[in-house]
């Protein structure tokens, strides 16, 4: 995989899958669930991991989290300039939040759902070393420009999707991935072209890998929610604006990059479905 680098650590012995999860999402300090998921991919990804569900940890509803940033209600995070001077570092650490909390959910994907191929989670392991690589280019920016992550208030509601699917691997994959990420792939190319004009040139550039990297992570989800709806017997056109209207048709708003969107397994008619929601 590309970006990531091995820690060089004495590789661990076989373990659970699912307990290594597990330990990274319940870590509740910045730097341990960074250094955790460094580790537990390298062990996954060198084949030093077992898929033994027989003794997994149970799995908790939250995720472990640091003391700071205060979470507070979405509609009481002002909306941040990403190129003033003042609100900049702000807008920064919004995007450290996602990130973080992209950690959470794939790790969460990966120890909470059973009787999933083997494939399914090295996605999402793959996934969360992926965006902790995210994280940590955003906070060294955020460093350089005198804060750290925690250093502002962030919305408590980057974490309500993952409890809302807990139940239910399918409609996790529609919506977290197909949903939240697919967002993401809607807004950032005109971020980035913004940052780029307004001469952040680092920011921007730390965006383009995030932005090629989350096309991958939505492709995942696309390909696992179309295997669930396959396997189930459902029509995945049908499954998914039935989702949608059930839990986040709210969540739907222009753009929509329908390039960024087909890169990533939308189909012309999802693709349309999308618009007409709008």
């Amino acid at each position: 995989m590309r970006h990531l680098a091995h820690s060089g650590c004495v590789p661990m012995a076989v373990v659970s899958i699912f307990n290594l999860a597990n330990s990274c999402l319940v870590s509740d300090t910045v730097d341990e669930k960074i250094r955790l998921t460094q580790h537990a991919w390298q062990a996954i990804s060198e084949d030093q991991v077992s898929f033994d569900c027989a003794n997994r940890h149970p799995v908790p509803l939250e995720a472990g989290r640091p003391l700071k940033p205060d979470l507070v209600e979405t509609f009481q995070v002002p909306k941040r300039s990403m190129t003033s001077d003042q609100n900049h570092p702000a807008f920064v650490h919004a995007l450290a939040h996602i990130e973080f909390n992209a950690v959470n959910l794939a790790w969460d994907a990966v120890c909470r759902f059973t009787d999933m191929p083997k494939d399914f989670y090295r996605d999402w392991a793959r996934v969360a070393a992926e965006e902790a690589y995210h994280f940590s280019l955003l906070r060294e920016y955020l460093v350089s420009l005198g804060y750290d992550y925690g250093d502002f208030e962030a919305h408590s509601g980057l974490w309500q999707m993952a409890i809302l699917t807990a139940d239910d691997v399918m409609q996790r994959m529609a919506l977290v991935p197909r949903v939240l990420e697919a967002r993401g792939l809607d807004v950032t190319p005109g971020m980035i072209d913004k940052l780029r004009h307004h001469k952040r040139d680092r920011l921007a550039d730390i965006l383009d890998i995030i932005y090629r990297d989350e096309i991958g992570h939505v492709e995942i989800g696309t390909r696992w929610f179309n295997v669930l709806c396959e396997t189930r017997g459902l029509d995945a056109q049908q499954t998914f604006e039935e989702l949608i209207e059930r839990f986040a048709q709210e969540k739907i708003r222009a753009p929509i990059n329908v390039q960024g969107r087909k890169q990533a397994g939308f189909t012309q008619a999802e693709i349309d479905y999308l618009y007409s929601c709008i």
